[in-house]
């Protein structure tokens, strides 16, 4: 592989102003956002913050470590998993998100596919929709958004799994629906960011290709936030078995991911994640030495 430079140029700067006087700044270093997954089956904590408390309590951690995003999530969307009922998904995320609203300066991002839940979230304190079917599984997520004034995470995802394709042009397509679907109920398009949906109905070496191929998603014309963190992959990569060991792959790919285009990372480890953007934006912006072109 070769790397290209890192430069200031790679980073462009948007400032975006969100629902309860919130905003985000995109830019350099990368931002992040950090995990509150609020379920009793995470895969990556076992349901360590499973209750309101818990929850409110590691969100509140995360900001501090440097966490510009906090993503509450009630219902996990790793594959495989149960679906859970939308009044059991509001019971889990409201009081977190109510407790939030005022406690913290980060917007706060409801992780959801359901129309429902993302407004109830959004009047909570809610500020950023993170749908992982790219509005593709309720059509009502678009028209919440456009009438909030929401931010939205779009992410590609699959039914299954199909070694023959070629993911890139999978990702482009979908994603593309899922941008016609937003503008055409009236949301803004600086609203917008996509998520190729790493391990998400793709295989190991798909994944790996995502985030090789990642620049191209860029042709889309939105921000990239991209979710490397502790995934199954970097078990097959590395033989690491228990997710909290895939620190430092996830970190490795993270890094590779925002060198060839991503401009968020989602990730539950904020703190080394913040350190390392902090070192890519250091190496990025010093000057060129004597004799560099």
């Amino acid at each position: 592989m070769e790397w290209p430079a890192v430069r200031p140029r790679d980073f462009r700067i948007l400032l975006l102003d969100l629902p309860h006087g919130k905003s985000l700044k995109i830019g350099s270093p990368i931002p992040i956002m950090g995990i509150v997954n609020v379920t009793p089956d995470s895969f990556s904590d076992g349901g360590a913050h499973s209750t309101t408390a818990a929850a409110v309590e590691h969100a509140v951690s995360l900001e501090a470590q440097g966490a510009a995003i906090l993503d509450i999530g009630g219902e996990s969307t790793r594959p495989g998993a149960a679906p859970v009922a939308a009044d059991v998904e509001l019971s889990r995320v409201i009081p977190v998100i109510a407790a939030l609203r005022d406690r913290v300066a980060a917007p706060i991002s409801i992780d959801t596919m359901k129309a429902r839940v993302a407004a109830a979230a959004i009047e909570a304190g809610a500020s950023i929709v993170n749908d992982v079917w790219g509005f593709q599984h309720d059509r009502e997520m678009a028209r919440v958004v456009a009438d909030t004034g929401a931010a939205a995470v779009l992410m590609h995802n699959r039914t299954s799994v199909d070694p023959r394709l070629d993911i890139i042009a999978d990702m482009l397509g979908f994603l593309s629906r899922s941008i016609d679907i937003a503008l055409a109920a009236g949301v803004g398009k600086a609203r917008l960011s996509i998520d190729p949906g790493f391990g998400f109905g793709k295989t190991k070496e798909q994944n790996l290709e995502l985030v090789r191929r990642l620049r191209e998603l860029t042709a889309l014309g939105c921000p990239i936030l991209l979710g490397v963190s502790r995934k199954s992959t970097f078990r097959a990569v590395t033989g690491k078995q228990a997710p909290a060991e895939r620190m430092a792959a996830s970190i490795a790919a993270g890094v590779v991911g925002v060198i060839n285009g991503a401009a968020i990372l989602r990730v539950h480890d904020v703190d080394a994640h913040v350190d390392a953007m902090k070192v890519l934006h250091a190496i990025g912006s010093a000057p060129p030495v004597s004799g560099e072109s």
